[in-house]
Parts: structure tokens; sequence; C-alpha cells
């Protein structure tokens, strides 16, 4: 085989950890996690979207794309329940629920295209806190 044919081999190669289910699954909850448009929640239907008083945030701009969090599959716990088995499935190691999360090791298991819906969402369903920015795991949910 020739170095070209290599390299060429190697651009096509895909970490077969990617195809386990853990992270097909948790890839496909970031796409489902947010809905198209603004937030239709009661409180901001009253508010007129206006989230200043907010502890987590309803509605996102990610790239000009508006979207809104589905709050009946984000908790915290949820979020925390499928980063664990796919953060496992990948890593053969258990995520450590305490202290920063490292944010760029998710991102080796997520597809590109749902990078910009992590911190969101870990933000938003109380997953993690911004402290200093690094994003601190919540002990509370990690109990």
């Amino acid at each position: 085989m020739s170095n070209d044919e290599k390299l060429t081999g190697d651009l096509f190669e895909v970490d077969k950890r990617l195809g386990l289910k853990p992270v097909v699954d948790f890839n496909n909850y970031l796409r489902m996690a947010f809905g198209d448009g603004q937030c239709t929640c009661i409180r901001c239907v009253e508010t007129a979207g206006d989230q200043t008083d907010y502890e987590y945030q309803h509605t996102f701009n990610l790239d000009g794309q508006v979207l809104n969090r589905r709050f009946a599959s984000t908790a915290g716990s949820d979020v925390l329940m499928v980063l664990k088995k796919a953060w496992l499935s990948y890593s053969k190691a258990e995520l450590e629920v305490y202290g920063n999360l490292a944010l760029d090791t998710v991102k080796e298991f997520v597809e590109p295209q749902l990078h910009k819906r992590l911190q969101p969402l870990f933000l938003a369903s109380g997953l993690v806190k911004d402290v200093d920015g690094n994003l601190q795991l919540q002990q509370q949910l990690a109990a």
C-alpha cells in the first residue's frame, strides 16, 4: 500500500466507539432535547419571553436558530443518566460526578453539529453550574 493510499484510508476510518448504542442514544437525545422556536410555557407567555428572573434559561439562540428546551425530558437527572451511559461506553470509565465536567471529552463522542447544544443543555437542566468558566457538576444530581 502506498503512502497516499494509507493517508486516504485514515481519512475514512471512523472510531467504532461512536457507533455504540449509548453514544448514538446520547446524540439522539441531544437532537430531541430542544424544540423549534421560543418557549411557550405559561411563564414565558406571561413575560413575553423575558427570562431575566429565570434561574434556568428556556429559550436559546444557537447560531441564529431559536430553540426551546423540552422540560419533560431534560431534567438534570435525565441528562446525567444518558451522559453517564455514553461516557462509560465511549471511555470505558465511569464519569466523575464531582468537580469539573470535561466538555472536550464529551465533544469527542458528540456529532460536531450538536456541540453547540451541549453547554446550554447542561446549564439549563441544572446538571452543571458555570464557575469561573468551568462547568462544575452539581452534587445534588450526582447523589
